[in-house]
């Protein structure tokens, strides 16, 4: 279809799904980003153009009004093009203004780092707070991105995936719209598991015949049941969508043959009691397997999901799942938010800040969270699987999959929260960790005598509500107790990672550390380090990065010709950077024993100064990525090397099982001066043997030298380093 025939059939469709539409405000647009994006192609050499027009039709698809179509085909201008917000704004007006700057600021997530998600995760709550439509015009983007990722890099396919499905697939659920969160999951899974996805699209296409066949006789038998019991009703069926079937398959450790529940079967009736009718003569058909009923229509999900469900086997002794719900249920489980538009022109103002009042909730329990604390935290609240449980008299409270009863009590009110002192849990008494399952009642058992939550519940809890309301109470109760907790906990840090002098002794240091973080004083700092604000860990991170940046600094300045001498001494024959023998304490690692010659690193370890390995030891290529902060640069003192100081190192050496061999190494050391500190050896099978030596030499050169005289030797067959 070339592109004139794609805005007609556009145009076309708006006007038979938006009757009351601006057809000719929706053209306008159109006009201005054609011309804004003429000469630009798609990486399949399409005209960019075509990109922004198949994103208006998703927009019409899913119902919104003339500003969100307007919207999205202009989504591109402000960020790809010159023509900018205050065009927009002149010729289309504010509204679809702020929406193409709401959609542009939210385009640039990058999922390696970190706290440029993070902010830009903050931007997008804070714009679907403000106006819904820019989260789902961004959706609409998302979704024909991912429609034509076939065309990208392999590495471009698998990062905008990962985002897909941790984000925008998640928000999608929450916001209601299923059939949107379905298609970007299985796209993601397309690019991420193109194996287990190819697996299961061809296992379906094996399976089809039969699959439809069942379909249709359980459609039949339903439909003939509910026509003579006189209930209106359509039937549809369908197979779940592929990254359902994969997430079974992965949780079950099955293959494709042997998932059986893979069919589900949907009943839309007129009203909420045929709802119940249809499933008490669905479960006279069909034996219901037990626990796997839901009632969502007496319970609704937080995204406003209502629907009843039950899974039964049926005749064949397969399992199916039925679903029975309303029209107007079918319409919000499809659309979601967008089924107020789509359905009811628009969305009421009153009701809408009402609906995503959990929006300005979230942002606010999260308002002093760092980076990386934020993301997790936010999938919980967000993303996660939801837990149905009810108070006392009934009432029901959703939280998120994991949660306990800590988190229960916060999120009926702090003050209930604060004076828990215990809980129960289908009238017995439960543990405060308990991890609440769909259908608990639960208890908060409370005391005026208590004397505030216990700082172990931030370790607990589930939700960032409930840990910020803990953390809240900390910062306003305990505040001297809080600034000597943190004070002790960092400077026993500081000494451990041999930061200490650095951190007190230099106040721009200071400064920097609590310009990074917003605290006017290190007091504040360590009344955040007390109540759990902030964690040490962040802080020391900050204060070496530093280090670092100072010393690069005084690099920088020194004369050209200065040849670069590193910091510091230490009487153990090795410099650690920018530490001085006052500071450190250093330590030779025994998995490698490094000597004069070798490269070497140095790792910074809790209490115990710094560790010093050889580069090609397995433990530093092994190393914990999250650790890349604690390896230093070491040096070898020159003036150690000068005085023959000896340092000890292990070998192997693999020989022959000829008798006297051993004797034979022993004497050779002994010619050579070696002191040998531990020796030991054994027969292997077939005639071979290992000695495991220690000796101390001056360095690599006198090493390398024994080590050619060793191999020399009569029934050896070769010497190496140990490593382990």
């Amino acid at each position: 279809m070339d592109i004139q025939n794609k805005i007609d059939f556009l145009l076309e469709r708006v006007q038979k799904q938006t009757p009351n539409a601006d057809v000719n405000k929706i053209r306008r647009a159109y006009e201005c980003a054609n011309k804004a994006h003429d000469g630009q192609k798609r990486k399949n050499g399409d005209p960019y153009i075509i990109h922004p027009v198949s994103v208006a039709e998703i927009i019409v698809e899913m119902g919104l009004d003339t500003d969100s179509i307007c919207a999205g085909l202009l989504h591109d201008c402000i960020e790809d093009t010159a023509f900018g917000y205050d065009q927009i704004k002149e010729q289309f007006g504010e509204s679809v203004a702020d929406l193409v700057n709401g959609v542009t600021r939210l385009g640039r997530l990058h999922y390696s780092k970190e706290q440029e998600q993070v902010e830009d995760l903050r931007k997008m709550l804070i714009a679907m707070a403000k106006d819904i439509r820019v989260i789902l015009i961004k959706l609409a983007d998302r979704l024909h991105n991912m429609r034509t990722m076939q065309y990208m890099k392999v590495e471009k396919q698998r990062s905008k995936s990962l985002e897909t499905m941790e984000i925008y697939a998640p928000i999608a659920h929450r916001l209601g719209m299923q059939r949107v969160k379905w298609e970007l999951e299985d796209l993601s899974l397309k690019y991420l598991d193109p194996v287990g996805y190819k697996e299961i699209v061809d296992g379906l296409e094996r399976q089809r015949p039969e699959l439809e066949e069942m379909l249709n006789r359980i459609k039949k038998t339903i439909n003939g049941k509910l026509d003579e019991s006189g209930i209106k009703n359509s039937i549809s069926a369908r197979v779940k969508h592929i990254y359902s079937i994969y997430r079974k398959m992965f949780e079950q450790n099955k293959s494709i043959n042997e998932i059986y529940d893979i069919c589900a079967v949907r009943v839309i009736v007129e009203s909420v009691a045929d709802c119940y009718n249809v499933l008490g003569y669905v479960h006279d058909l069909y034996k219901p397997i037990p626990g796997r009923f839901k009632d969502y229509i007496s319970t609704p999900k937080p995204n406003g999901y209502r629907s009843l469900h039950t899974t039964v086997i049926g005749r064949s002794g397969v399992p199916f799942e039925v679903q029975i719900r309303t029209e107007e249920m079918h319409k919000m489980a499809e659309y979601g938010i967008a089924a107020h538009w789509k359905y009811k022109e628009h969305l009421q103002k009153s009701s809408g800040e009402e609906t995503y009042a959990w929006i300005r909730q979230l942002l606010e329990a999260q308002q002093d969270t760092e980076a990386e604390d934020f993301i997790k935290h936010i999938k919980v609240d967000l993303f996660a699987d939801e837990v149905f449980v009810f108070t006392p008299r009934g009432d029901a409270v959703s939280l998120p999959l994991g949660a306990t009863p800590i988190d229960f009590a916060y999120g009926i009110h702090s003050a209930v929260g604060n004076r828990m002192t215990g809980c129960k849990v289908n009238g017995r008494i439960a543990p405060i960790n308990y991890t609440l399952r769909n259908g608990d009642v639960v208890e908060v058992l409370t005391s005026k005598e208590t004397h505030g939550p216990k700082r172990d519940w931030l370790k607990i809890v589930k939700t960032s509500e409930a840990r910020s309301k803990i953390k809240q109470w900390f910062k306003k109760e305990c505040r001297e107790e809080n600034i000597e907790q943190g004070r002790a906990d960092l400077e026993r840090e500081l000494r451990s990672s041999l930061l200490y002098s650095h951190f007190i002794e230099k106040p721009e240091i200071q400064e920097k550390v609590l310009e990074k973080f917003g605290y006017p004083s290190l007091e504040e700092m360590y009344n955040a380090l007390g109540y759990g604000g902030i964690t040490v860990t962040k802080v020391l991170n900050k204060v070496r990065d530093e280090v670092i940046r100072a010393r690069k600094q005084e690099e920088k300045q020194k004369p050209l010709n200065a040849r670069p001498v590193p910091h510091g001494r230490s009487d153990s024959g090795v410099i650690v950077e920018g530490l001085d023998d006052v500071d450190c304490k250093v330590k030779f690692a025994r998995c490698c024993t490094p000597v004069p010659g070798d490269d070497i690193i140095g790792y910074v370890t809790r209490g115990f100064g710094v560790s010093v390995h050889r580069k090609d030891c397995i433990n530093v290529k092994n190393a914990n990525p999250e650790d890349k902060k604690r390896w230093v640069n070491v040096y070898w003192d020159e003036s150690h090397v000068e005085s023959k100081e000896r340092f000890s190192t292990a070998i192997q050496i693999s020989t022959n099982d000829r008798t006297g061999v051993m004797n034979d190494v022993l004497q050779m050391l002994a010619n050579n001066h070696i002191n040998v500190k531990d020796f030991n050896g054994k027969t292997l099978s077939e005639g071979y043997g290992i000695i495991n030596i220690v000796i101390a030499v001056t360095g690599l050169a006198q090493l390398d030298a024994l080590t050619k005289k060793l191999r020399g030797l009569h029934g050896v067959i070769n010497v190496t380093r140990q490593t382990m």
